[in-house]
C-alpha cells in the first residue's frame, strides 16, 4: 500500500529546515593548483569587450543546451541595448562543445588565449566543466556555468549560477519524505554528476530511514531503456530519483510510460528535465511527473513576465524558457553587475568584487556568495502538466544560501570532496 498520492505528492508543504542560512566548506578545487601567472590577453582599449559562449550545439547534449545558448545571447544584446558595460558593447564569440568534454577543454583554451574573451558563459555536463576547471585556473579567467550539478567544488574562476546539492537534490528528498515516500529506484547517466548526486542521495537515505531499491546508469546518448524499466517495474520503489541527461530521458520516459508505470503509482523526480525537454519526450508519457529546479517558465512575477516575454519575440511563440537558461541568462547580468561595481574587467577585480553582488532574475532575488562562488537560490518542486508546462508545487519561499559542501548536515560528514 502507497502512504502517499499524486494528490499528496502535489500539495504545498513547509519544509522549514531548507530555508536555513548555510555555509560552504570542504577543499577547493582552487587550492589543489597554484596562484596562476597567467598573462591576460583581454582588450579594453576599444568600445567593445568579447565574452565566449560555449555550448554543445550538436551531439547528445544539443536538445538542452542550444536554449542555454540561445538566452545568454539574448542577455548580452539587452545589455548592449541599454548602453553595454562600462560604455562598451559586448561582442560574443560562439563556439560548440559537441556534448564532448575534451571539446570544451579545447574550446575554452581557443576563447582564453586565441579570442581573449573577457569571461566565458556555458557548459552543461559535469564531466564538461570538470574539463574546462583547469583551463581557467591556469589561464586565471572566469567560467560562468549555468547548471544545477552535484556540489562538492568551488574555484575562484568559476561562477556557478545553477544550484548546489543543497538548493536542489536535498529540498526535493525533503519534499517526497515528506510525503511518506519510502523508498526509492535511482536512474542515471553513467557521468560525474548522476554518480556523485547518488552519493549525496543515499547518504541522505540511510540517514533518513529510506531504502535505495535499485540504482542504473546508462552512457550519455542512451536510447535502450527496456531492461532499467523492467527492472524499475519490478523493484516496486514509492518514487524514482531520475538524473539521466540529455536526449536519453526522451527513450526512458517513452518506454517508462509504454510498460504502464504511472506518476499516481510511482512518480519519477527529474532534475535535468525542463520545459524544453518536455516537448522532446512528448507531454502524453510524462505528464504528471515531477521535477526539482529554481525556476519554471510559469512564475509569476514581472521580472519573470519581461524574460519570457522577450525570449519568445525573440525566438518564437512556442518556444519555451526553463531553469538552465535562466541561470544563465542571470549569469550575464551578475558578471555585469559585478564588472560595474570592480569598475573592471579583470578576473582578480571581479573576484575581489563579487561577494553581495544581486539580481532581480527571472526565478527571484539571487546574491553572490563571495567565499564559494555560488548564489542564493529558491528551491522548487514542479509537476508536469498537460499545457507542457511546469508548474510549482511547493518551494522553499526564501532563497537558500548555498552549501556546495553540506557541511550543515551531519548525515553528509562521511562524502569528503
Amino acid at each position: 500500500m502507497r502512504t502517499f498520492s499524486k494528490r499528496a505528492l502535489a500539495a504545498p508543504t513547509a519544509l522549514a529546515a531548507i530555508g536555513l542560512v548555510l555555509t560552504g566548506c570542504g577543499s577547493k578545487a582552487s587550492d589543489t593548483a597554484g596562484e596562476s601567472t597567467a598573462a591576460s590577453c583581454v582588450d579594453t582599449s576599444g568600445d567593445t569587450i568579447k565574452v565566449g559562449s560555449l555550448n554543445s550545439l550538436s551531439g547528445t547534449m544539443a536538445i538542452s543546451e542550444v536554449t542555454v545558448r540561445d538566452s545568454i545571447a539574448l542577455a548580452v544584446d539587452e545589455i548592449n541595448n541599454s548602453g553595454g558595460v562600462l560604455g562598451k558593447k559586448i561582442q560574443i564569440v560562439a563556439e560548440d562543445g559537441a556534448s564532448e568534454p575534451t571539446v570544451f577543454a579545447e574550446k575554452a583554451e581557443k576563447l582564453i588565449s586565441s579570442d581573449c574573451v573577457a569571461a566565458v558563459f556555458g557548459g552543461w555536463t559535469s564531466s564538461s566543466r570538470k574539463a574546462m576547471l583547469p583551463v581557467f585556473e591556469d589561464n586565471n579567467s572566469l567560467l560562468y556555468y549555468p547548471v544545477q550539478y552535484e556540489g562538492l567544488e568551488d574555484s575562484k574562476n568559476i561562477f556557478y549560477t545553477g544550484a548546489t546539492t543543497n538548493q536542489q537534490i536535498v529540498p526535493a528528498l525533503d519534499y517526497l519524505k515528506e510525503k511518506g515516500v519510502k523508498s526509492l529506484y535511482l536512474v542515471g547517466s553513467d557521468y560525474v554528476f548522476p554518480q556523485t548526486a547518488n552519493r549525496i542521495i543515499k547518504a541522505y537515505a540511510e540517514a533518513n530511514g529510506i531504502e535505495i531499491k535499485g540504482e542504473d546508469y546508462t552512457p550519455l546518448g542512451s536510447t535502450d531503456f527496456s531492461t532499467i524499466v523492467n527492472k524499475v517495474r519490478s523493484a516496486d520503489a514509492d518514487a524514482v530519483f531520475n538524473t539521466l541527461n540529455g536526449d536519453s530521458n526522451v527513450a526512458f520516459f517513452r518506454e517508462y510510460a509504454n510498460v504502464g508505470l504511472k506518476p499516481a503509482d510511482m512518480p519519477v523526480v527529474s532534475v535535468s528535465i525542463a520545459e524544453e525537454e518536455v516537448g522532446g519526450i512528448g507531454v502524453q508519457n510524462i505528464e504528471g511527473q515531477l521535477t526539482a529546479w529554481n525556476y519554471y517558465q510559469t512564475i509569476d512575477t514581472p521580472e519573470n513576465k519581461k524574460f519570457v516575454d522577450a525570449y519568445k519575440a525573440r525566438y518564437g511563440a512556442n518556444k519555451p524558457t526553463s531553469d538552465p537558461m535562466e541561470a544563465a541568462y542571470t549569469s550575464v547580468y551578475l558578471w555585469k553587475n559585478t564588472v560595474e561595481k570592480a569598475n573592471s574587467f579583470a578576473t582578480k577585480d571581479i573576484q575581489d568584487n563579487a561577494d553581495g553582488v544581486t539580481f532581480a532574475a527571472p526565478e527571484g532575488l539571487v546574491t553572490i556568495d563571495g567565499s564559494n562562488h555560488h548564489i542564493t537560490k529558491t528551491a522548487r518542486i514542479g509537476e508536469i502538466r498537460n499545457d507542457g508546462l511546469i508548474y510549482t508545487v511547493w518551494d522553499s519561499g526564501t532563497p537558500i544560501q548555498p552549501d556546495p559542501y553540506l557541511k550543515s548536515y551531519p548525515w553528509a560528514e562521511s562524502l569528503g570532496s
